[in-house]
């Protein structure tokens, strides 16, 4: 694993003292709270994962204002609910530029991120985006910095396990209404090759689908031995359990958006021996004490504490994207946009996801490095011994 850089711990500390970032001197701080919009899935067929956001993001907060603030002024969220539409995200992103905020977390659907960003090219607010679609950081996008690992990470993850098992024939499922769905699978596509992988079958569904059978069959035909599946929401509880009565006898991964008891406590037994691709978040508790277990601790820790579970993968998303905006905020020494985003070009941090290196060319700042291969083993998500190898445990 890479040399770890700045903790989070040592975020805390800077952001009492508001130390001079490499992006501008600016000392004006203002004598009102500074504002950050948030544009969450709170209702629709995303708000599983919009309500983990928030809860995170609201953690974060709660612990940046506890160490001070943000250049001497306490940091007020704005929450606005994108009910799992795009054009309502477009709408609350309107609302919040107008508002006085000096950046705007994203949503965590995809298609909702998607539709925004025009509005963030054409505007001055850095957009902090909680979904991993690629398009959004292919080409770049100058205000627009992604949190999760890309879809194309995840992929390359997940090529790179198979590859070291042995497998050389791969089956895809994804729904196609889905970007997040559509990048991984594509990023499948244009990789797999290069890890001696054929596709041998990619079987298309939709966010609404509930009867998995037909793709189950072309995939048992297609002579595969392993299959992927890319879906985000009730989906997956669904094919997970047609999967176990199916007798198809290979192994079955899903990706982050499974990474969550949202999906592992409706699935059920169902979801015993399903591997699941997560941020090295979800499985913290394994790795070696370090900056990064740390990292892990700031925000696992409190969130059991309040809420009696750990936190899901978009848990860590909502929570990470919070701490790299307030290291960007800290870096440029300014509450202003254009200097916040110039902070975020050349930030380094490590976060519950992993550490973090942004930089004029790459709006994405993590590698395939902290993805976590896991396996479902009595009812909890652990780390496989090639992930723990590959992890540094």
């Amino acid at each position: 694993m890479k040399r770890l850089g700045s903790s989070l711990a040592a975020l805390l500390i800077i952001i009492t003292t508001a130390a001079c970032g490499d992006s501008g001197s600016d000392t004006s701080t203002g004598d009102g709270p500074l504002k950050v919009g948030a544009i969450l899935s709170l209702t629709g067929n995303y708000a599983p994962l919009g309500s983990e956001d928030k809860k995170a993001v609201e953690l974060a907060v709660q612990q940046i204002n506890g160490a001070g603030g943000l250049l001497g002024r306490s940091v007020e969220l704005l929450v606005r609910d994108d009910k799992s539409q795009p054009e309502q995200s477009v709408l609350s992103f309107n609302e919040l530029e107008g508002s006085g905020v000096v950046a705007v977390l994203g949503s965590p659907f995809s298609n909702s991120a998607l539709a925004t960003i025009p509005q963030v090219d054409r505007g001055k607010l850095p957009y902090v985006s909680l979904t991993p679609a690629d398009e959004q950081v292919n080409p770049i996008h100058p205000g627009v910095f992604v949190v999760p690992a890309t879809s194309a990470t995840y992929a390359d993850r997940i090529l790179q396990y198979y590859r070291d098992q042995g497998y050389t024939k791969v089956a895809v499922a994804h729904d196609s209404r889905s970007s997040y769905a559509n990048a991984g699978t594509a990023g499948m596509r244009s990789k797999a090759s290069g890890y001696g992988i054929t596709l041998v079958a990619d079987e298309e569904f939709q966010t609404t689908t509930t009867e998995f059978s037909a793709v189950l069959n072309h995939v048992k035909a297609s002579g595969a031995q392993a299959l992927t599946v890319w879906s985000t929401g009730a989906p997956a509880v669904a094919f997970a359990k047609q999967y176990a009565t199916a007798g198809l006898g290979l192994p079955l991964m899903f990706t982050g958006s499974q990474a969550s008891t949202l999906w592992l406590k409706p699935t059920g037994a169902a979801a015993e021996g399903v591997f699941v691709a997560s941020s090295i978040a979800v499985v913290g508790d394994a790795l070696h004490d370090g900056p990064q277990k740390t990292a892990i601790q700031d925000l696992s820790k409190p969130f059991i504490g309040q809420y009696g579970y750990p936190p899901p993968q978009f848990a860590a998303d909502g929570y990470t994207g919070m701490k790299l905006l307030a290291g960007a905020i800290i870096r440029a020494n300014s509450a202003d946009p254009e200097k916040i985003r110039a902070g975020f070009e050349g930030l380094s941090l490590i976060t519950p996801n992993g550490d973090y290196h942004y930089t004029a060319s790459d709006h994405a700042g993590l590698t395939a490095d902290y993805i976590s291969i896991n396996v479902v083993k009595g009812g909890q998500f652990v780390a496989t011994d090639w992930a723990l190898s590959k992890l540094g445990k």
